[in-house]
């Protein structure tokens, strides 16, 4: 199946009516690791679709996340990434070039007290520092 075939069946899937917009930014994030932000999309669709702009962008991804199909990242306070990949895993945001990366968290057994009297529905895991190629 490929990303146009992926991305359609994604959003009959989950009863979100399907129009041009959302098909691109949906194929667009479709094998994406690159976690963009609401520019970044714009800015790589842009030119693939006349009528774009930042708010339809943004109000895409929130109605995708809504929805369960990315996880927003708020891993820099002045910005917020979007990452298709919705699993249980740590962000790790290089300090120098600014990428950030996916690696697996495996968590077992552990449960606080504080989770025992709350309904947690969300945990993240993000870790800062510099990545391999930047530490040289």
């Amino acid at each position: 199946m490929n990303k146009k075939e992926m991305a359609h069946e994604l959003l009959i899937k989950n009863n979100i009516n399907v129009s041009y917009q959302r098909m691109k930014i949906m194929e667009y994030l479709i094998g994406n690791h690159n976690h963009p932000t609401v520019v970044d999309i714009y800015n790589d669709l842009k030119e693939q679709i006349p009528t774009f702009s930042k708010a339809t962008v943004y109000n895409t991804m929130k109605l995708f996340e809504e929805n369960n199909l990315v996880q927003s990242i708020s891993i820099k306070e002045e910005e917020v990434r979007f990452d298709p990949d919705i699993s249980f895993h740590g962000h790790f945001l290089c300090k120098e070039c600014e990428k950030v990366y996916d690696f697996p968290v495996e968590i077992k057994g552990l449960k606080t007290s504080f989770e025992e009297e709350f309904n947690v529905e969300n945990s993240y895991y993000f870790l800062k520092g510099f990545c391999p190629e930047c530490k040289k």
